[in-house]
């Protein structure tokens, strides 16, 4: 890939959707941890311990190439999407909830996102290694990405909220295009070998999804979780922010390969996060137990 599209244009592109993450968190939405604990924890011990494990067990099931399975964990290292309050609206899940998860796992991510890369490197060995590794430098750069213009957007809807509301939709627009374009950007700069990564790592990334939403709704309800609060769980965990992955691939590890994992995961998830949710909303009655149980 050319070095402005690598350099500039996807740091930029990166930079906007977090922007507009930002413009729809508060305060708040960090303080309403406290209130709804329970919930919180059990998803961020899902997303941050158990899925890794579980993407580990599957690149090595699957055999993936060295690269292909660090572009997998760095994905499972990636905190959820902010596509994911999307999937949770349209099936009836607590929207306040995923975007409470996304604002502590964006933090949490500056953190985790690096040691699990490097695990990954350090384990698979790929050819390239050396030259791959988020040190401290390239862990700023993510520290950059990821979280100063979350804090921007924050700070922009403090200042002026109704400015937010309103950039509200045509970011998340901008964002779905956004996404979209950098796939195809991936998939063109590796389109001699894009149907052999596709077979390679197309029914691991199917399955990591599957398993991420199955666990992120059936775990969370198996502990006390009221339905709706378990919905939003599933999409959060189960929809990563595969821009992220794809960015710190190409802009920070520089290796268009390692991002292959995440757009194809990006191209699977939406099909199988939309079926999976038509599946739970049509699984059991939804008001009943939702009423009766306590909530978490």
């Amino acid at each position: 890939m050319g070095s402005a599209l690598t350099t500039v244009l996807l740091p930029l592109a990166l930079a906007l959707v977090m922007f507009g993450l930002g413009l729809s968190l508060t305060v708040g939405d960090f303080a309403r941890v406290g209130r709804q604990p329970r919930a919180v924890v059990i998803a961020l011990v899902l997303q941050l311990l158990v899925l890794p494990a579980i993407c580990f067990g599957l690149v090595l099931a699957f055999d993936l190439p060295p690269l292909l399975a660090v572009g997998l964990l760095l994905l499972a290292a990636s905190p959820g999407g902010t596509t994911a309050n999307l999937f949770s609206h349209l099936y009836r899940g607590d929207v306040a909830l995923n975007i409470t998860l996304t604002a502590v796992n964006s933090l949490i991510a500056v953190v985790t996102l690096p040691v699990v890369t490097n695990l990954a490197i350090a384990y698979f060995d790929p050819a390239d290694g050396g030259s791959l590794g988020l040190q401290f430098g390239k862990t700023l750069q993510v520290f950059a990405v990821v979280l100063v213009p979350v804090l921007l957007g924050m700070l922009v809807r403090q200042r002026a909220t109704a400015f937010a509301e309103r950039m509200d939709k045509p970011v998340r627009i901008a964002s779905a295009v956004v996404l979209a374009l950098v796939i195809l950007g991936t998939i063109i700069a590796e389109r001699e070998n894009v149907t052999g990564y596709i077979a390679d790592v197309g029914l691991p990334a199917l399955l990591f999804c599957l398993i991420s939403l199955t666990l992120g709704f059936v775990v969370p309800r198996a502990l006390g979780v009221v339905r709706r609060r378990a919905i939003a769980s599933a999409f959060e965990i189960g929809v990563h922010n595969g821009t992220l992955a794809i960015a710190i691939a190409i802009s920070v590890l520089d290796s268009v390969e390692l991002a292959v994992p995440a757009a194809v995961y990006s191209l699977i998830m939406f099909p199988a996060a939309a079926v999976f949710g038509w599946a739970i909303t049509r699984s059991t009655g939804r008001t009943a137990d939702e009423e009766t149980t306590v909530a978490a």
